[in-house]
């Protein structure tokens, strides 16, 4: 039986604008506008992205200020795309960048969506309700 990981390849980096708004549009993380993805992806501190052959089906990104505060965002796979440890994956690449890269006693966050936190809990990931809670102010 064929592996279905063996078709895809992990790769450092961001995708392009228009491919990083139509993977978050296609996963339900909502695209974000252009202007800010032309500003935000190259501030990215470490990313990568998901290939299946030519395609782009998957993406997360490590972002913040590279010594106190770093946040993972944008952990997003094509819903025709998962349920084939990809998002382990990519987790996997993140979390390993951190621990290599990111100081010691540095904050590391994110944002659990629904079930994505049974994910999120097997790199050590917890919550930390009622002590605080995630809070957002749209512009």
């Amino acid at each position: 039986m064929t592996n279905n990981n063996d078709h895809y390849e992990i790769r450092v980096g961001v995708p392009s604008v228009d491919t990083y708004r139509h993977l978050r549009g296609s996963t339900g993380l909502g695209a974000r506008p252009v202007e800010a993805a032309t500003v935000g992806l190259p501030n990215t501190w470490y990313g990568v992205t998901v290939q299946h052959g030519t395609e782009t089906v998957g993406m997360g990104r490590v972002i913040g200020d590279g010594g106190c505060f770093f946040q993972i965002v944008d952990i997003c796979v094509l819903p025709d795309h998962q349920g084939r440890g990809l998002g382990k994956r990519v987790m996997t690449a993140l979390v390993g960048e951190l621990e290599r890269r990111a100081p010691a006693g540095a904050y590391i966050s994110l944002i659990a969506d629904g079930d994505a936190r049974h994910l999120y809990a097997q790199f050590g990931f917890v919550e930390t309700a009622p002590a605080s809670v995630g809070m957002q102010r749209p512009v």
